[in-house]
C-alpha cells in the first residue's frame, strides 16, 4: 500500500525533546514501512524516519532560532508538496487537525485525518459539520465526546517501538512527572502526593511561554522549598528509560480531558506503574490494579502511590507489548486504511494483491 504520512511541523520527527503527535507519527511511520508498505513522510528536513522523507522546511519550527515564522505559512506550504502528489498514494493520513480540508475536498475519500488534541473548545464543532467528507480517528473514545456525530471511523490508541524503553524490574524509590508545567497537568498534585508520603518526586518537564508566570508563581516556589522535590527539566527520549524505570510510579494527575497521554504508556514500557487520576482518556490506558490505579482524590492518589510498589512491573511491560507496540497501532490503522480503499469505487484502488496483504496483517491484529 502507498501511504503518505503529514505531520505538524512544530516539532522534529520524533522530536528531539518534549513533543507527542510528532513521535506518535514517527513511530507510525517505521511500523508501517517494516510490515512492508511504500510509506512517504512529509515533514521537517530534520526528521528521522524508515520512510521517504519529502522535506517541506528546514528544520522544526519550535527549536528553529529564527525571531520571527509563521507557522500558518510553513503548513500551507507543506500541504501543497501533498496536494501536487495526492494521486501518488492509496491512503493520504493527516495529523495536522483540520487545515487541510479546504485544500483536499476532492480527494476526501482518499484521506485519514487523526485528531490528537482536545475537541471542547469553541468553533471546531462547525468545521467537521462543514466538511463531514473527511474520515477522522480518535485516540482515545473518550476524546469523542464533544463531537459525538462526527464521521469517526476508529479509534486507535497510541503505540511505542517495544524496544526504545528499557524494562527496569527494581526501582530506585521516588516518584516521578514527566510532560509539562500546566495547569491541566496539575504538577502542584504531584508535588502534594510525593509530600504527604515523605517520598521523593523528579519533575522532568517542559514549561512553555505561556506557562511561565504558572511557574514563576505556583510550581516553583513550592519545589524551592521542599527538598523532596527535584526539577529536572525538559528531557528526550534517551533519557525516559532512566528516568522512568528508575521511579517507584509515574504520578498523572491530571485536571483536564486528556486526550491520551503518551506518559502512561513510556512508563508501562518500562514496567512502572501509573497513578493517574480519572480524567479524559486514562481509565481506557490504565487498568485498575494491573498496570497502575485510578483515583478521584488527592487522598486516593496518596494510597495508590503507596502501595504501587506491590504491581507486577514484569505484567505492566507484557500489557504494553499487547496493547500499545507500535507494531499493534500500526495494524489498526492497516484495517481502517483496507475499509477505506474497500468503500471507494470509482477512486483509484489498491491491487488485488495489496488488498489481500493488508487483510493478512489485519488477521494478526494485535487486540485488547
Amino acid at each position: 500500500m502507498k501511504i503518505a504520512q503529514v505531520t505538524p511541523l512544530y516539532e522534529a520527527v520524533p522530536p528531539k525533546l518534549y513533543g507527542g503527535t510528532e513521535r506518535v507519527v514517527a513511530h507510525l511511520t517505521d511500523a508501517l514501512v517494516e510490515l512492508g508498505h511504500d510509506v512517504t513522510l512529509f515533514a521537517s528536513a530534520d526528521a528521522t524516519t524508515r520512510a521517504q522523507l519529502i522535506p517541506v522546511r528546514d528544520q522544526a519550527m519550535r527549536l528553529d532560532p529564527a525571531p520571527f515564522k509563521s507557522d500558518l505559512a510553513a503548513h500551507m506550504i507543506m500541504l501543497a508538496e501533498v496536494l501536487k502528489r495526492a494521486n501518488d498514494f492509496d491512503v493520504i493520513h493527516f495529523h495536522t487537525d483540520m487545515i487541510q480540508f479546504p485544500m483536499f475536498e476532492r480527494y476526501a475519500n482518499r484521506t485519514l485525518t487523526t485528531l490528537h488534541g482536545r475537541l471542547d473548545m469553541k468553533d471546531i464543532g462547525g468545521v467537521y459539520e462543514r466538511w463531514p467528507e473527511f474520515g477522522l480517528v480518535s485516540i482515545s473514545d473518550n476524546q469523542r465526546r464533544p463531537l459525538p456525530h462526527a464521521n469517526w471511523k476508529a479509534t486507535v490508541h497510541h503505540g511505542m517501538p517495544a524496544e526504545l524503553y528499557r524494562y527496569c524490574p527494581k526501582p530506585e524509590g521516588y516518584l516521578a512527572f514527566l510532560g509539562r508545567i500546566s495547569p491541566e497537568k496539575r504538577p502542584d498534585r504531584a508535588i502534594e502526593i510525593a509530600t504527604r508520603l515523605n517520598r521523593p518526586l523528579k519533575i522532568a518537564a517542559k514549561i512553555d511561554a505561556a506557562d511561565k508566570v504558572y511557574w514563576e508563581t505556583v510550581i516553583k516556589p513550592l519545589i524551592d522549598d521542599n527538598p523532596l522535590i527535584e526539577f529536572v527539566g525538559e528531557i528526550g527520549d534517551h533519557q525516559k528509560s532512566a528516568f522512568l524505570g528508575g521511579a517507584e510510579a509515574l504520578l498523572f494527575p491530571i485536571d483536564w480531558p486528556e486526550p491520551f497521554g503518551l506518559v502512561m504508556i513510556e512508563a508501562m514500557a518500562c514496567g512502572t506503574p501509573v497513578v493517574a487520576f480519572r480524567c479524559g482518556s486514562t481509565p481506557e490506558i490504565i487498568e485498575d490494579g494491573e498496570t497502575g490505579y485510578l483515583v478521584d482524590t488527592v487522598e486516593q492518589a496518596v494510597a495508590a502511590a503507596g502501595r504501587a510498589h506491590l504491581l507486577d512491573r514484569a505484567a505492566i511491560r507484557a500489557r504494553f507489548d499487547r496493547r500499545f507496540s507500535a507494531t499493534a497501532m500500526a495494524r489498526r490503522y492497516l484495517d481502517v486504511y483496507a475499509d477505506m480503499s474497500a468503500r471507494r469505487p470509482f477512486a483509484r484502488t489498491l491491487t488485488n494483491s495489496s488488498v489481500a496483504a493488508v487483510r493478512e496483517q489485519k488477521s494478526f491484529a494485535v487486540l485488547d
